[in-house]
């Protein structure tokens, strides 16, 4: 049996900490150890983008970091968007746009999508679908999710201005 090694982050703004394997994913310690189910285990291989994370300032697909690699960072997952009870503007969005079907890729679009309206408030609908791009939907033609991203970014724009 390897021998396990504390890791400590800050998991959606409360201290985490965690004893893992040194080889083992962050999906996995996220999901069992963490009870944090948000983030899906879709491919394993980092093509679909249903575990993206944002770590560090980053987005990043859980099933490609190993949770030792996480110590001292701060980290969000979707199921950090929501706040005192309230939808975030990108999840209430993707709801009022029908931005989702069967919902299994949909935390790691607003995870994603998320990190795009802090580094760009009004992305184009380009801009959308470039950063969007690393993270698959098989059901909703991405139509209605890049329109939720849009719907949230105007939202989002008109909160800050008030």
């Amino acid at each position: 049996m390897a021998q396990k090694t504390m890791v400590s982050f800050r998991l959606n703004g409360k201290e985490a900490d965690v004893a893992v394997e040194p080889r083992e994913l962050l999906i996995h310690t996220l999901r069992e150890k963490l009870l944090h189910t948000g983030p899906h285990i879709g491919c394993e291989t980092s093509h679909c983008g249903a575990c993206t994370v944002d770590l560090d300032g980053c987005s990043v697909k859980a099933c490609t970091v190993l949770t030792v690699q996480c110590e001292g960072s701060e980290m969000l997952t979707v199921e950090g968007l929501e706040q005192g009870g309230v939808l975030h503007a990108l999840q209430q969005a993707f709801h009022e746009e029908h931005g989702l079907q069967c919902g299994f890729c949909t935390p790691g679009m607003l995870t994603r999508a998320w990190r795009l309206l802090k580094e760009n408030p009004d992305p184009s609908e380009e801009e959308i679908r470039y950063w969007l791009s690393g993270n698959l939907c098989r059901c909703t033609g991405y139509q209605n999710i890049v329109k939720a991203v849009q719907s949230a970014a105007r939202k989002l724009a008109a909160t800050a201005a008030a």
